[in-house]
């Protein structure tokens, strides 16, 4: 008789949601993927790069030198307070961020390892954490504003901390880490060997005019720290499913170890035409812009609700919308986003999800990643 590894894990809130919309033709504001393509020039490339000869066998494992090289001078341009990565040994090519996610904790986390996840927390956390023999210690961000509670952090560090993982901008409720997070983070970790795992795959959208911050832009973390970030959320192609880990040498090495026998390598034309892209945008334009871009969607939203019962959480960053529902109905988040489907055409995510414990805050989530029309469309079904 076969013995579960995760017997009370079954298929992922997003995927439920996202096959609800397809069998009632609810809009999909659940699952955070575009309605719109990847910028055109990126296609042509993938275009050209998969008709050229000599694209189509495997890339080194830990990918392209040209598109380490190319991610590396970027984030050299964009964090010019940090030492610039080097790409042969602190720049990893991954399946998208979700394997460098599974291939650090595989890398890092051994049986009875605790590891410190601040809930409500992306899906994978928690059971990648088990699968690896690991111990969670989930710490609640307190809504509405989902900043750290540093004390209850603290609180929850022990001699078995391995590892804590962090996500700024963080998914669902948009938080964003600012300096004195970093700072304070430092400061707890100072004389530990816990090590950081910074999600920052929304690292470009942070809104009215703060400037993003990175773990690797601290000194003190730099040295301890994985961070992730997600070609699929800069370039809307997150069927693509192509990202990058940055990490000091030594953890680089211990996540290829894991990688090379996961994926080994990420297809070959997709990061030479990634690769294009970032040298053919040598100012950065298309990252800068990713904020106003996604900052005009938020405002239009948020404003196409604003005189209705919906009571809608700050967003400084990332691409989706937390709401307060309680003025419509007095039920849990489940039952409630699924009349929402069902119903009233628009399908969303309940928060209860992203709590380990299915702690229901209330709350369910908008994706505003959506081209102007389907918000518009969207909007007027949740205003009836």
């Amino acid at each position: 008789m076969l013995s579960s590894k995760l017997p009370d894990v079954g298929v992922s809130i997003f995927a439920q949601m996202t096959a609800l919309a397809q069998q009632t033709g609810a809009l999909n504001l659940a699952q955070g993927f575009p309605d719109y393509d990847p910028p055109l020039a990126l296609r042509e490339a993938l275009a050209r790069h998969a008709l050229a000869p000599g694209s189509h066998q495997y890339a080194p494992m830990p990918g392209l030198p040209r598109l380490r090289e190319a991610i590396a001078a970027q984030v050299a341009r964009l964090q010019p307070e940090a030492p610039a990565p080097d790409p042969a040994t602190e720049v990893t090519i991954t399946a998208g961020a979700t394997e460098a996610l599974y291939g650090v904790l595989a890398a890092v986390v051994s049986a009875g390892d605790e590891v410190i996840i601040l809930e409500p927390a992306y899906d994978l956390y928690g059971p990648a954490v088990r699968l690896q023999g690991g111990v969670p210690r989930f710490v609640r961000l307190p809504a509405p504003g989902f900043r750290p509670d540093w004390a209850a952090v603290r609180a929850a560090l022990s001699p078995r901390t391995r590892l804590l993982i962090v996500n700024t901008p963080h998914n669902p409720s948009g938080a964003v880490f600012g300096a004195a997070d970093w700072d304070t983070l430092a400061s707890l970790l100072d004389g530990t060997d816990v090590l950081v795992l910074s999600d920052e795959v929304y690292e470009h959208l942070v809104f009215d005019g703060v400037a993003p911050r990175s773990a690797r832009q601290h000194p003190a973390l730099r040295g301890r720290s994985f961070v992730l970030s997600s070609f699929g959320k800069t370039y809307h192609a997150t069927g693509w499913k192509v990202g990058y880990c940055l990490a000091p040498p030594a953890l680089s090495t211990e996540l290829r170890r894991v990688h090379q026998f996961v994926t080994f390598a990420v297809s070959t034309p997709t990061q030479h035409a990634l690769a294009d892209a970032l040298l053919a945008d040598p100012t950065d334009a298309h990252a800068r812009g990713l904020a106003a871009f996604y900052q005009a969607k938020r405002d239009q939203f948020r404003a196409l609700l604003a005189d209705t019962g919906w009571e809608l959480l700050p967003v400084p960053g990332g691409y989706f919308q937390l709401a307060n529902y309680q003025a419509y109905a007095q039920k849990g988040d489940v039952a409630f986003a699924t009349e929402l489907a069902r119903d009233w055409g628009v399908a969303v995510v309940p928060v209860s999800a992203f709590y380990h414990d299915g702690y229901d805050p209330g709350l369910v989530r908008f994706c505003f990643a959506k081209e102007p029309p389907t918000l518009a469309a969207a909007a007027a079904r949740l205003r009836r």
